[in-house]
């Protein structure tokens, strides 16, 4: 009796498997069939079931463009169940970017970003609604406005003397500076030194920060790893690759610091009666100017910010700003030691305009035309987002004789257009010098150079993130020659990037410092 009903359960469970299975299949095919009635982009022929999702390969940015020169500038994917539309050109780009903008605000979520309901709260990923305006509205006005960075430029200038300091200890001893973490060192301190009034960390690179560095950059891993979860949504119930668990698990590391840090500054706020000289120190860093405003009469009426969306909106600020910074600083530095010339360029003029032995400070970069174009060149060759973050159709939408259907995911590979041989010169060498006579800039109004993203969600910490990348670049290579480890040259020096939702240099740079002006 046992084994019958043993097998009478399993003959169930195998015919329900069945049933879902044909159902799963049938609404595919149904779906499939339906969007082909609209005269959707060109693109692959896919599989049943997976559709394209082989097309992808372990970096995307690179395998999509590939499929732009076979199915052309706009083209169709279905990954598993969700229809995609990929844009490799920079007329495409700025059809999604511009032109059709308020049809394509809205994100499609990956599942490892609902972790701690962090899609509910994150300016990144809200839908254009009161909340992401009131997020974008703090952001432009009161943390990433001139006058606001501006009054916190003498600290910045601090933490970069900070980093030259430590340079100069590590080259006197011989020792190799590993440029990215060294980077991401000071990128958050910057930042914490902004928004806190205190270091995160000291300059030394400290287990603290290698492990905060190694959980931004798993979050940034997880955010652009294939998911299963992604592709066919009936499983996000189980996560079944345990992607979003993980995630949870590095996004509460983060969060619960933030929520030591707020807690402890609402004390100190809640037991001053008056102002005290730790007050007046923090008085112009952003977080009390986030809590100003959760405590003022405008936000009290409208409840559109609390603690928990200051924690969410200090994950994703210090996360992209710290990584994204570091990776491009790393990109710029292996990309000028692999050009000489240009490195001995970039030196001669910050000798001539700064001068030896001089500070570099944030207001002498636009007399700096050179180093400019250097960290331009190194965005068009390494953008920090290479597919950008994903957008969603909000309606069928017409683009250049195509349909983009409803509820699409909406892709702009950003690496394809920057190494786009219909724009560029030489498209997969880095050469300055093609900025020097140009107007084009990163600040989304040119879309063949748009590492940032454009439109109404471009990246709310630009501002920011370039003050920091020329000012950390520039001090770098003024006070310092640099040269290779020893056993390694310029043919044997790794470019191999490690895709997430950044684009990471898959191997670290290291490189040796020689000072060439005294501190």
């Amino acid at each position: 009796m046992e084994l019958d009903t043993y097998d009478f359960l399993s003959y169930l469970l195998y015919l329900i498997l069945i049933i879902w299975i044909s159902i799963q299949v049938f609404d595919l095919l149904f779906s499939y069939t339906k969007t082909k009635k609209k005269h959707l982009p060109p693109g692959p022929r896919p599989f049943p079931i997976i559709g394209n999702l082989l097309e992808l390969g372990h970096n995307p940015h690179k395998s999509l463009a590939k499929l732009s020169h076979i199915h052309g500038p706009i083209m169709c994917l279905q990954l598993g169940r969700i229809t995609t539309v990929v844009v490799s050109s920079a007329d495409m780009a700025k059809q999604v970017l511009q032109t059709h903008d308020h049809l394509f605000s809205n994100r499609t979520i990956p599942d490892s970003l609902r972790a701690c309901d962090h899609q509910m709260h994150s300016m990144a990923w809200l839908p254009v609604s009161p909340s992401w305006r009131n997020l974008r509205k703090i952001c432009n006005n009161h943390l990433f406005s001139v006058k606001a960075l501006d009054a916190n430029q003498n600290l910045r200038h601090q933490k970069v003397q900070e980093l030259l300091a430590g340079v100069r200890t590590m080259a006197e001893a011989g020792e190799a500076v590993a440029i990215g973490t060294a980077g991401f060192t000071t990128s958050l301190n910057l930042l914490s030194t902004t928004f806190f009034s205190f270091d995160w960390e000291g300059l030394a690179p400290s287990d603290t920060a290698i492990d905060l560095k190694e959980t931004v950059w798993n979050i940034f891993e997880a955010a652009g790893k294939p998911n299963l979860a992604d592709y066919f949504p009936v499983l996000q119930k189980i996560d079944p690759l345990g992607i979003r668990r993980s995630m949870a698990f590095h996004f509460r590391k983060m969060i619960d610091f933030f929520d030591c840090v707020i807690s402890q500054r609402l004390k100190l706020r809640e037991t001053s009666g008056s102002s005290s000289p730790a007050e007046e120190e923090q008085e112009n860093n952003m977080l009390d100017t986030l809590l100003n405003y959760m405590a003022s009469k405008e936000n009290r009426e409208n409840q559109l910010l609390d603690k928990t969306t200051i924690e969410h909106l200090l994950l994703d600020l210090f996360a992209a700003g710290t990584d994204t910074t570091s990776s491009t600083l790393e990109w710029s530095m292996t990309e000028l030691l692999k050009n000489p010339e240009a490195m001995s360029k970039a030196q001669v003029e910050l000798k001539q305009v700064i001068g030896k032995g001089n500070q570099v400070k944030e207001s002498d970069i636009t007399r700096l035309p050179y180093l400019q174009a250097i960290i331009k060149e190194t965005f068009r060759l390494h953008p920090p987002v290479p597919l950008l973050l994903p957008r969603r159709a909000e309606i069928d939408v017409e683009v250049c004789g195509y349909v983009v259907p409803k509820g699409a995911q909406v892709l702009v590979n950003v690496w394809a257009v920057s190494r786009d041989p219909n724009i560029w010169d030489n498209p997969n060498e880095f050469i300055p010098e093609r900025f020097l006579e140009s107007n084009i800039d990163v600040k989304g109004r040119h879309f063949e150079l748009t590492p940032f993203g454009g439109g109404r969600r471009i990246c709310p910490g630009l501002p920011l993130a370039i003050r920091m990348v020329h000012l950390m670049l520039g001090s770098l290579i003024h006070s310092f020659d640099w040269k290779l480890e020893d056993g390694v040259d310029l043919e044997t020096l790794n470019m191999d990037e490690k895709f997430g939702l950044t684009l990471q240099k898959a191997r670290p740079l290291r490189a040796l410092p020689i000072p060439t002006v005294s501190m």
